[in-house]
């Protein structure tokens, strides 16, 4: 018995080989298959991140220098222009812990610099060639800091301590606001011992 050929796997109408029709995809190849949109949010993540990056970076760059400038009111300082704080102001520091240094709106009373935190908030003042307090007499309590007498006198209300170096030629007050911690005042005294000779300390009268 002969055996049979086996059946062609195409037809011929006319000479042409007719096309298959496509077969219909696999689970498989519909799991590799992703909407536009998150293809879209894939490719355009890493961009913004690289974005947020780097205006994160220039705001930290040009954080101090975004802050407005702060208005110091005149107060009595007669030697403010003396040399004594001539000498004291180009060699205090540009940072005290975390306050850096501030501009001062123009024209700034002489003797003067102020710090101030990134984020903005009270500031610390600086105030060279004041004349002698009123409340610092002979009973007055006295704290040294780094080689320097100070004398404290206290804000209630504002919630802030003005220091007054008294063992110097002329005068420094430094306010400094609560929470400011001891930098700011290790890091002046540091600077008053530095360009200020130490003289005898001259308190007031005790009150009657």
């Amino acid at each position: 018995m002969a055996a049979q050929e086996p059946e062609s796997q195409t037809s011929e109408t006319g000479g042409e080989e007719q096309a298959k029709p496509a077969a219909p995809a696999s689970e498989e190849d519909r799991s590799h298959t992703y909407p536009p949109a998150l293809v879209a949010t894939a490719v355009a993540l890493p961009i913004m991140l690289v974005v947020g990056v780097l205006v994160a970076a220039v705001l930290a760059a040009r954080g101090p220098a975004d802050r407005e400038p702060l208005v110091l009111g005149p107060v009595p300082a007669p030697a403010a222009d003396g040399p004594a704080c001539t000498a004291l102001l180009p060699v205090l520091p540009a940072d005290l812990g975390d306050y850096t240094h501030a501009q001062l709106v123009d024209p700034q009373p002489p003797g003067t610099r102020a710090w101030q935190r990134s984020d903005g908030g009270d500031p610390i003042v600086l105030r060279c060639g004041l004349d002698r307090p009123l409340d610092f007499n002979r009973a007055s309590g006295l704290q040294i800091v780094n080689g320097v007498q100070w004398f404290e006198a206290r804000d209630q209300v504002a919630k802030t301590s003005t220091w007054f170096a008294v063992d110097r030629e002329t005068y420094v007050a430094l306010t400094v606001p609560d929470g400011s911690g001891p930098t700011p005042l290790q890091g002046v005294s540091d600077s008053i011992k530095q360009a200020m000779p130490e003289r005898p300390i001259d308190p007031g009268p005790l009150p009657n």
